[in-house]
């Protein structure tokens, strides 16, 4: 069976730096995968390049067995939109609008109809414990809350794939064990792959497989065993 990410040799520069220096990593369906490493090592490059926010300089991307060098412009957008969820460390949710109106957003630029958006919206919200907040705007909810309005939102189009960048970075220590628990909740229940770039070992080691990054490359097994 194909893994549901594959990438192969992903090399990314700026200029002279080189970001990333062949990065291959392979996730199966329905695993939960952590990344860490240093500031600087690669890890948000390479989240990047594999939502297709940002595109490799070499190698290829390979997501549900789609190649995704063969998409352009629009193409390459609706894949992103209806393929793949984000969570970030500062949510990135609208702050003029509900927190329902939050999570049909997605719903509503992939054209799927209203009634049906915002229905699956209200169910995902209820999912999440935020029943009673879906008319509250992002100012007046707490940052656990913004954050799970957020995985509501990357959820509304039922993506195969959810990546997140440091999503449990700007919790207090309540609402990051129930944000990483969340996770695993999402893996049980929705089926989703999960990869998650985070400096929090706590998280990184709940994960089905840590992979650790050093100056733009994945470090082998065998060199973190070494290093332990």
């Amino acid at each position: 069976m194909n893994p549901m990410i594959q990438t192969d040799h992903i090399t990314k520069s700026y200029g002279s730096l080189q970001v990333l220096k062949g990065i291959s990593l392979q996730v199966a369906e329905s695993e939960v995968v952590s990344i860490v490493g240093a500031s600087g090592a690669g890890k948000t490059t390479l989240l990047q390049i594999i939502g297709t926010l940002s595109k490799s300089n070499g190698g290829t991307v390979q997501i549900n067995g789609n190649d995704l060098a063969s998409l352009q412009g629009n193409q390459l957008a609706r894949f992103r939109n209806r393929n793949i969820g984000f969570v970030f460390q500062f949510h990135q949710l609208l702050p003029e609008f509900s927190a329902h109106e939050n999570v049909c957003i997605p719903g509503f630029i992939a054209k799927t109809p209203r009634r049906s958006v915002e229905k699956r919206a209200t169910e995902l919200l209820g999912f999440l414990g935020l029943s009673a907040r879906t008319d509250h705007k992002p100012g007046e909810l707490s940052g656990g809350e913004q954050q799970r309005v957020a995985i509501a939102r990357a959820l509304i189009n039922d993506p195969a794939v959810i990546l997140a960048d440091e999503p449990s970075g700007n919790l207090d220590t309540e609402n990051k064990n129930e944000l990483h628990n969340l996770f695993f909740r999402l893996r049980d229940e929705f089926g989703k792959t999960l990869v998650i770039v985070t400096h929090d070992m706590q998280l990184a080691e709940m994960a089905d497989r840590m992979v650790r990054m050093k100056d733009g490359r994945i470090v082998p097994p065998g060199e973190l065993r070494a290093e332990k």
